[in-house]
């Protein structure tokens, strides 16, 4: 009987670690496409401030919109142009600890940087291939030690808080540390830096400089899998989440790509069209997503498992 009991325990609590990790569920959306305040036409970048609002690059509008992390919304900056805070085509978006706002201005070939309000700071990068230069600026991420990692067509250069030039690595190719159109940035809270290889269908990792570590995923629908990633975010926990594009879906790893999870239905509430990018809030218990024309939200739900229930099931065996 003791052996049976143990068998028992051990097997509900192998189920209860398991059940415990809990899941994402869909909570809701903001907004339609009409270019009202709070509307989108194709958002592409998110990212959640430390004064917890959540900021959006509204790709078409040319214009950044922030909001509460239930959806209420708080303000705006930017139009179409060239000048100082003007946007064309704004795509990724991150922000620092101490509250910069950076914003790949991708057909400017530039990046911007603001207050949490969107008082103008600063910016550097011009159309080209050389050093500081961009061609194809894609998504950025900010560094605890405040450096600043932009994606470029094959390739990511790396930058001070303020746009000093501090190196790069990639080319293109199908090899370790080459890329074929590197997309999604992030940066784990031990340095690591994580890159949506898009083309290539993987995700990369690499030092704070450079160095090449190992990556994971290959074509396919096959979870772990990807067909064309884009945005992706290091998770407060270390977790990899991924917007797979053209799967539909948000897939998330461990630090060296074992799976951890994925979401997002195929069809009705919560589904996706074409996820761009993903961000999570500081205490990791919600996660944003832009899809289509509209900013998709989930929040964790832990598993509905008491730890009285392991006193149930050992009742019954006494």
């Amino acid at each position: 009987m003791a052996l049976r009991l143990a068998l028992i325990v051990a097997a509900f609590a192998a189920v209860a670690a398991t059940a415990a990790a809990g899941e994402w569920v869909y909570e809701g959306r903001w907004n339609g496409s009409s270019g009202g305040a709070g509307e989108f036409r194709s958002p592409h970048g998110v990212d959640v401030g430390p004064n917890g609002y959540v900021y959006v690059t509204d790709y078409t509008y040319d214009r950044i919109q922030y909001f509460t992390q239930t959806g209420w919304y708080q303000g705006t900056w930017g139009d179409t142009g060239s000048g100082d805070g003007q946007f064309r085509e704004p795509v990724g978006i991150s922000i620092s600890a101490g509250g910069y706002v950076y914003v790949t201005d991708s057909n400017n070939y530039r990046v911007q940087y603001f207050t949490l309000t969107g008082s103008f700071l600063g910016k550097w990068g011009t159309q080209g291939t050389g050093a500081g230069q961009f061609t194809y600026i894609r998504y950025l991420a900010v560094a605890a030690d405040g450096t600043v990692y932009v994606t470029d067509a094959d390739r990511v250069q790396r930058f001070t808080a303020a746009g000093s030039y501090l190196g790069a690595w990639g080319v293109f190719g199908f090899g370790n540390g080459e890329f074929r159109a590197a997309y999604g940035v992030g940066v784990r809270s031990d340095g690591r830096v994580y890159v949506a290889d898009d083309n290539n269908n993987r995700v990369q990792y690499f030092t704070a400089a450079g160095a090449y570590l190992g990556q994971w995923g290959s074509y396919g629908a096959e979870p772990g899998n990807f067909r064309f990633p884009e945005g992706l975010d290091a998770a407060p926990n270390g977790d990899i989440y991924v917007a797979d594009t053209v799967n539909k879906r948000v897939q998330y790893f461990g630090a060296a790509g074992s799976l951890v999870g994925t979401f997002g239905d195929l069809s009705g509430w919560g589904s996706f069209n074409q996820p761009h990018d993903v961000a999570l809030t500081p205490d990791g218990l919600r996660v944003y997503i832009p899809d289509g024309d509209y900013v998709l939200c989930y929040h964790w739900v832990e598993a509905d498992v008491a730890p009285a229930s392991l006193g149930k099931i050992k009742s019954l065996f006494r």
